[in-house]
């Protein structure tokens, strides 16, 4: 009789608790919900990013709402495909704001999705979570503008800061510089840094020129490059430029003793499998890479969790951009709760003065919104044999050679020695 008297009460009291649960649940799922709005680039040529980081945010999501919500409401996403097309973003902003009624916004992937939106959010003085953007609030200076990339005070700067100071590394030094980078607000804040990067390490500029978004054919530049004898080459560059490029270099068959620069698109899993061996040698920026000086608590689980939702999904596969997605939420959802409400003045105010805890490390952000202090990753891609995707979740493909702090491997130069040649 006692042993049925005690299952029995083992029953109801996993009744009542799941009851409980039960009743939690309906509760955050009644509240208002939080809405958060943004725009998104899931068509066209910046796609690949927008997709990824999408996945990311939709992670976080789902964790938060399995979770009580945000201040014990639910999330809820309120997004607008901007066809990669800068053009599309204020529209996008207004509908978002004035007419979804959405309590924070976050931002697109990309600098030239982001600054679009930046008078629009100024206006109805929002926080604004920016992602993956460099030099955006330089001209701004919004003061609840916060970026979610390692770029550090000199935004503009830091994409090319590892670059130079590898550069530097080479010998016999390095003397002549060659930069091009495409017509966009990317590639002029980019080279604009550049610039000053490479003044400042003594060196010659020898060929400097722009080239339209949507360039076809890449040969002619790789051989006006190609003519100026540069040491060292640095593109800044989109996507499908950053891939039209080293295609063209392989074309040309142009070997400078070291290319690279800030080409975006290059980290996409589809391009990696893509271009395989034409990888190999290449100099460029990375946020996150499969290296062991790079295991932040939680980083692992979250990367286990987005490959199996990936699996299948039409996105990147190894996904490994969009963890910043995430932690841009972390941050942003830390300060809500520290505040206990959707003041936009307390939220941006806690963001400044807080240190933040994400699965990409320690975040603090200075004046300007940018992180205190610079962690973005040069690398270089060394010993890719084939396009198979199994090999860039292994370490040694994606080696770090700057900052020193996360250094996993040497530079191999010249450029023709590191494919091989």
């Amino acid at each position: 009789m006692e042993k049925l008297h005690s299952v029995n009460r083992r029953a109801v009291l996993k009744a009542t608790a799941a009851a409980g649960f039960a009743m939690t649940v309906a509760s955050v799922l009644a509240a208002d919900p939080i809405k958060i709005g943004f725009g998104m680039s899931l068509t066209g040529p910046n796609a690949g990013g927008g997709k990824m980081a999408l996945l990311g945010l939709e992670i976080w999501k789902d964790e938060v709402n399995a979770n009580d919500g945000l201040l014990g409401r639910p999330v809820q996403f309120i997004y607008y495909d901007d066809q990669s097309n800068p053009s599309l973003v204020p529209g996008i902003y207004s509908k978002l704001i004035d007419l979804d009624r959405v309590d924070l916004v976050i931002s697109a992937f990309g600098t030239n999705q982001i600054a679009p939106a930046m008078p629009t959010v100024m206006q109805k003085r929002m926080v604004f979570m920016g992602l993956f953007g460099t030099g955006v609030n330089d001209a701004f200076k919004y003061d609840r503008y916060f970026q979610i990339l390692a770029n550090g005070p000199e935004g503009n700067r830091a994409l090319s800061r590892g670059f130079v100071e590898v550069a530097l590394t080479m010998n016999p030094r390095p003397a002549r510089v060659a930069l091009a980078g495409e017509d966009t607000e990317f590639g002029h804040n980019i080279l604009a840094g550049a610039r000053a990067n490479v003044a400042a390490a003594g060196l010659n500029i020898v060929y400097d020129r722009g080239f339209p978004s949507g360039t076809v054919d890449y040969s002619p530049i790789i051989r006006g490059i190609q003519a100026a004898n540069p040491d060292v080459v640095f593109v800044a560059s989109y996507p499908a430029a950053s891939s039209g490029m080293v295609r063209a270099i392989d074309e040309v068959g142009y070997k400078p003793p070291l290319f690279g620069g800030a080409m975006i698109g290059l980290s996409f899993t589809s391009t990696k499998t893509q271009l395989g061996p034409l990888l190999n040698g290449i100099v460029t920026n990375e946020n996150y890479v499969p290296e062991p000086t790079m295991k932040f608590p939680g980083i692992d689980e979250f990367l286990r969790r987005y490959q199996e939702r990936a699996a299948g999904a039409g996105v990147d596969p190894l996904g490994y951009w969009s963890p910043f997605a995430y932690a841009e939420m972390q941050i942003l959802a830390q300060a809500v709760a520290a505040v206990g409400s959707i003041d936009q003045a307390k939220i941006a105010d806690h963001i400044h003065r807080t240190a933040f805890k994400t699965i990409i490390g320690d975040v603090s952000f200075g004046p300007n919104g940018e992180w205190e202090r610079s962690r973005i990753l040069t690398i270089q891609y060394q010993n890719i044999e084939s396009r198979e995707l199994g090999q860039f979740r292994i370490p040694g493909k994606q080696v770090i050679l700057y900052p020193p702090e996360f250094k996993s491997g040497e530079l191999i130069y010249p450029f023709g020695k590191g494919r091989g040649s």
